[in-house]
């Protein structure tokens, strides 16, 4: 028995020796004022501010995390949206990288705005599931799973899950998302309700400027797909498929980016409600104030155009401050 404990002791001093704690601190700022028309989207002023902290171990390429975030929207009192509870284990390397737990949205995922609109990193900005992804000298490919609501006598059981990548040669690209999103009734289901099945996908190819010059930049095409069913509802699925482009570039402190999708609406559960439309297209003139290596600043003016009879504007302002270890 005595040895046992000495082994013990020995290897928990050696494991506390090769743990590294490790701490981050997130403040972001949120201003988004939306002159939309109401028949497309939400007109609405969002202000507000994000506090976040995380602490955890590190040992080799593993990692434990736990903490919390808590947006504060102005105007509102302080429990308006309650404390998001930030639980997670991750291992990464050079090649490949997986977390399971509560994590954050931000840096993991980036689909477009007609699939996952970005009020989602506001009003929900951990995933809860899993996450992998692998990386190669050409390319990376990755895959989550987000668990939106479980399953109760009021709440409906409701879960996402989505892949994306890209492949490069050179100035070349191709880009590939893909995302699911199932909508189940209550446990008991009552009163009824039907089920409902958003699915979709967007594929595009492009280039992108050499990274040795001053203006960067990039072009890309393709298509943007949408398939919806609400079962016992619709006969089947409605099927929606468009042209979806986008072209973007910076000059030192300025961008612009513009997005269109032409032909078609979609249906995504949480995607962007303007792409409901056939033809929409988005610009963006965009001024980034802040660039330092820990806080980013940038400032968003954003014309909407509907049918090529409606235009809409928006204003955005974003100031993210991440310290820590």
């Amino acid at each position: 028995m005595k040895k046992a404990l000495l082994l013990l002791f020995f290897f928990g001093a050696l494991s506390s020796q090769a743990q590294e704690f490790k701490y981050q601190l997130l403040f972001e700022g949120i201003g988004d004022n939306r002159e939309f028309t109401h028949e497309y989207a939400y007109p609405q002023t969002i202000m507000g501010s994000r506090g976040a902290f995380e602490v955890g171990v590190d040992i080799d390429n593993h990692q434990l995390r736990g903490g919390l975030s808590q947006l504060l929207e102005f105007g509102s009192d302080l429990d308006a949206q309650k404390p998001k509870l930030t639980l997670y284990y991750q291992f990464q390397d050079e090649d490949k990288e997986f977390a399971f737990g509560a994590f954050p949205r931000r840096d993991k995922i980036n689909f477009p705005l007609a699939m996952l609109t970005d009020t989602l990193l506001y009003y929900r900005p951990n995933i809860e599931g899993m996450f992998g992804e692998f990386r190669w000298d050409w390319g990376h490919q990755n895959g989550f799973v987000d668990w939106v609501g479980r399953q109760t006598d009021t709440q409906r059981e409701q879960f996402m899950a989505g892949f994306s990548g890209e492949i490069f040669y050179k100035n070349f690209f191709f880009q590939n998302y893909l995302l699911m999103f199932h909508n189940a009734h209550t446990l008991y289901n009552n009163p009824p309700l039907h089920i409902k099945d958003y699915m979709g996908f967007a594929l595009q190819g492009g280039i992108r400027t050499p990274e040795n010059i001053t203006v960067q930049g990039e072009l890309k095409m393709g298509v943007l797909n949408s398939t919806y069913r609400e079962r016992s509802v619709t006969d089947g699925y409605e099927v929606s498929t468009s042209f979806f482009a986008e072209a973007n570039m910076r000059y030192k402190n300025l961008g612009i980016k513009s997005v269109m999708s032409l032909g078609a609406g979609h249906k995504f559960a949480y995607g962007d409600p303007y792409y409901r439309t056939k033809n929409y297209s988005r610009t963006d003139l965009i001024w980034y104030f802040i660039n330092h290596e820990q806080i980013k600043g940038k400032f968003n003016l954003s014309m909407h155009i509907v049918d090529w009879e409606t235009i809409d504007q928006q204003q955005q302002l974003s100031i993210i401050y991440i310290f820590g270890q």
